[in-house]
Order: C-alpha cells, then structure tokens, then sequence
C-alpha cells in the first residue's frame, strides 16, 4: 500500500481536529461510517468537534482510518497546543516502530 505525507495537522475554527495529506484524497471515507469525513474544497481529513473523546483519540482514530498517512519533519502545526502535538507524535512514533 502506498503512503502518503502529511501536510498539515490543525484545529480549524469550528475546533474540528483536521489532517491534510499532502496528495491523497478520500472523498468515500463516510462509508466507513465512523465519523471521519473528507472536505473536498480544503483538502483535508476533519473529525467532529470534540465530545467524549480528546483530540488525540480522534488524531488515532483518523490515522488509522485512512490507513496511509505518515507524518514527517516537514509537518506543519496549526493552532495545535504544544504538549498535544508531542503526544500525537509520540503516539505516532510508537505505532510505526510497532508495525515496522
């Protein structure tokens, strides 16, 4: 399965949780029906506003939906709290080593 970069990760002004890949598209997500839907005027992946689950749940939940995205050095940040960006790459950090 090929993989593709993510671009950027953001809280958008609604505080919906998004993830931008950087080429791939996923206009069929909400097939899945689990929540994680497609924005095809910005591009991106957006979870709903927050409600019983933080934003790290839902940053899990949208990465392992998509199955594809990895995050890289050149990942931009927007409007993400520092101590919630180190815990999403943490997160990430360890589940790749686990499923390398």
């Amino acid at each position: 399965m090929d993989t593709d970069s993510i671009a950027e990760v953001g809280i958008d002004g609604e505080k919906r949780l998004f993830i931008r890949p950087t080429k791939a598209t996923f206009p069929l997500i909400y097939r899945e029906a689990v929540e994680v839907h497609w924005d095809p005027v910005g591009q991106f992946l957006f979870s709903p506003c927050p409600r019983e689950w933080t934003y790290l749940h839902w940053f899990q939940h949208m990465i392992d939906t998509a199955g594809i995205l990895q995050l890289t050095p050149a990942t931009l940040w927007t409007n993400v709290p520092e101590d919630m960006r180190i815990a999403m790459q943490h997160w990430f950090s360890t589940r790749s080593s686990r499923s390398a």
